[in-house]
């Protein structure tokens, strides 16, 4: 334990600031060499100490006990996760438990502020450093043309895979995706993937069953026919769990673009214009738009601005109105 205890507060402290006093529920090996070293770290005196009794002893036993709560849940957590995968590779006939599965959702409002998102789960759970986002591009897309918005999502997201990680060893590749629709969903996305080359990874599309009405999903599968769970299966609890998440991540990521959109301001784009100049103008005019709409002379009227900016500002908005 005493080696065990040693490593940890070595490692532990080597990208952290060493308090002055550090409770141990152990003692180290070369205490007095751990002392040294997170003394000359810390640039002050660092005392490690084991406390036998009174508070600072309850204090460890505490935190013990904490922890030893802890580590019981995350493994019953992962133990229950595991049983999912398993349940979910069973269900969809795959070859193992998939060790990272994307869901992939699109949010947008008549087809505008578009977004793609990208959850992950594995048998940690849900990994939300790993989650992403996508600001859909594509120009000629028609607005609210779902199809076209996972198509270019998936395309980005495996090109980019194909390009950083070739031979498929850093853990970044999917061994599952789940894509929120039908048949024509996986049928568009399947013709992508297999177009890039990737076509061997497994898909599901999840859609809602009779009436929409969610516990009723069906999944669709390239090549095999139309099936569902129980509606009281976890595996199917647990992709509602997961379509749900993306559908949070996609909603959030929606509003935080349509709220920049927004709030932004066109005179935030006209060179030479920052805040004081800003206010001024606002001002002056009472809104962006009436400054787009203003004169030369008018613009030089106002306080702060040059005639050589009044100029700049009337070209801004001329020659790019």
């Amino acid at each position: 334990m005493a080696e065990v205890m040693e490593a940890f507060v070595g490692q532990f402290y080597a990208t952290r600031e060493p308090p002055k006093v550090v409770l141990l529920s152990h003692g180290l090996d070369d205490q007095d060499l751990m002392t040294a070293a997170l003394g000359e770290k810390a640039g002050r005196k660092v005392d490690l100490i084991v406390p036998q009794r009174g508070e600072k002893a309850e204090l460890v036993s505490s935190a013990a006990r904490n922890a030893r709560e802890s580590l019981a849940r995350k493994m019953a957590e992962t133990a229950t996760q595991s049983r999912l995968l398993k349940g979910l590779a069973e269900a969809f006939q795959l070859d193992a438990p998939p060790a990272r599965i994307e869901v992939y959702d699109n949010s947008h409002i008549q087809g505008a502020h578009a977004v793609g998102a990208m959850i992950v789960a594995g048998p940690e759970g849900f990994e939300k450093s790993h989650y992403r986002k996508f600001n859909i591009r594509g120009e000629d897309l028609t607005p609210g043309d779902d199809f076209g918005m996972m198509k270019e999502v998936m395309t980005r997201r495996f090109l980019r895979l194909i390009k950083e990680d070739p031979e498929r060893k850093s853990g970044t590749w999917p061994e599952l995706l789940l894509i929120d629709g039908g048949a024509g969903q996986v049928s568009s996305v399947r013709e992508i993937m297999e177009n890039l080359g990737v076509g061997d990874v497994p898909m599901v599309g999840v859609a809602k069953g009779e009436d929409r009405d969610a516990g009723k999903e069906v999944f669709y599968r390239t090549g095999k026919p139309v099936m569902a769970l129980r509606h009281n299966d976890p595996v199917l609890y647990f992709i509602q769990r997961m379509r749900d998440e993306v559908h949070r991540f996609a909603i959030g990521t929606h509003r935080a673009k349509r709220s920049k959109a927004i709030s932004a301001n066109p005179l935030d784009d006209v060179p030479g214009v920052g805040a004081a100049r800003k206010r001024a103008l606002l001002a002056h005019f009472g809104s962006a738009k009436a400054v787009a709409r203003a004169n030369l002379a008018d613009l030089k009227a106002v306080e702060g601005v040059s005639g050589n900016m009044a100029q700049t500002i009337y070209d801004f908005f001329h020659e790019n109105g």
